[in-house]
């Protein structure tokens, strides 16, 4: 019996400080839980009922000019505002709140209604990337702004409120829970260690390689040692730099390039539009220097064994640690197997892989 394959056992997350529970012998139980429907691809270019088409007019009243590539505008029902809320409430400690600005923006992707990054080609997501790092700096560049989260939930599944390809862009005032615990750990390892933490972590996956699922000349994309969602994955970068607007051209395309390799395998694993929450955590924009900063993105899909199974946060993980049956090395060789052309293309044009 091996630990990381056979036995139950804990990994640990050097990013976040914390611990998910892996059990590899319970991938066999059986299951008669609660089905989801398979997540279908939307199968018009174009739908008039659609507030994200061009042309359409959107829940606010306004409408959409037609756009060619991308589109961004302020959030129609956004979760922060830029104007502040009151004043700050702190009761002996307990009792604590505080007003928070921001910005809420929504970013169409395409103007068709029937795309995703894995049904776009790297010519066609370039011009999202080069949107994301203008939007993450003229956000940035606000006063009040000290971080700037890009997201995407794909799918019904992760509460996408309509299947036109967008993400969205909350940039807030405070830095959000995750941020916070990513930047103190990355800063304690360069203090202890005067290194980058996903610069030396990168270095040991290139050399194990078993959690490896794709890869190009700027970015590698892997199934992390310490994955808590199924099939949930990790994109870096080889080079060390904090945020998109210090991306070189070359390096510009290859984030569009291992993010169409990457989705591509997701669809392909179950053979559906794969559902996700995607999102990329770079350099705050408070005003100091952030050189622990390492830019990475993180897919949290919540299928588990089928395209109708999903993985449940409840329980001993909602009350204790987060656990896991398929261990992530097994989740990276089935992500690295899965084919590379998308499976539509292979049914409609018998393209071999």
């Amino acid at each position: 019996m091996t630990l990381l394959n056979d036995a139950s056992h804990r990994r640990f997350n050097p990013l976040t400080r914390e611990w998910v529970l892996v059990s590899p012998h319970r991938t066999q139980r059986p299951w008669l839980g609660q089905t989801e429907r398979a997540a279908r691809p939307a199968e018009h270019a174009y739908d008039p009922e659609c507030y994200l088409c061009p042309g359409n007019r959107r829940a606010n009243g306004e409408v959409n000019p037609p756009y060619p590539q991308t589109l961004v505008f302020l959030n129609d029902f956004p979760a922060l505002k830029r104007e502040a809320g009151g004043e700050a409430i702190n009761e002996s400690g307990l009792i604590v709140a505080a007003p928070e600005r921001g910005v809420a923006k929504v970013v169409c992707f395409s103007p068709r209604h029937d795309l995703t990054l894995a049904r776009m080609s790297v010519d066609e997501i370039e011009p999202v990337v080069k949107v994301w790092t203008e939007e993450y700096r003229a956000l940035g560049a606000l006063e009040e702004i000290g971080w700037v989260q890009i997201f995407e939930n794909r799918g019904a599944m992760m509460g996408a409120s309509n299947p036109h390809p967008h993400c969205q862009i909350w940039a807030t005032e405070s830095l959000p829970n995750e941020a916070v615990k990513e930047l103190a750990s990355q800063r304690a390892y360069r203090e202890e260690r005067g290194g980058c933490l996903l610069c030396d972590y990168l270095a040991l996956e290139l050399d194990a390689k078993a959690r490896i699922v794709c890869e190009n000349e700027g970015f590698v994309a892997l199934t992390p040692f310490w994955a808590v969602w199924p099939f949930e994955t990790l994109v870096l970068p080889r080079r060390h730099f904090g945020a998109m607007d210090e991306m070189s051209g070359a390096e510009a395309r290859g984030l569009a390039d291992i993010l169409r390799r990457l989705t591509i395998r997701y669809d392909n694993l179950f053979e559906i539009s794969f559902p996700y929450s995607m999102g990329f955590h770079q350099s705050p924009t408070d005003g100091a220097a952030h050189p622990e900063q390492h830019f990475h993105a993180h897919f949290y899909p919540p299928l588990l064994r089928s395209a109708s199974v999903r993985k449940f946060m409840v329980g001993f993980e909602l009350l204790g640690t987060p656990q896991r049956d398929i261990t992530p090395e097994s989740a990276a060789a089935r992500l690295r197997d899965a084919p590379a052309v998308h499976y539509l293309d292979r049914l409609t044009n018998g393209a071999s892989d």
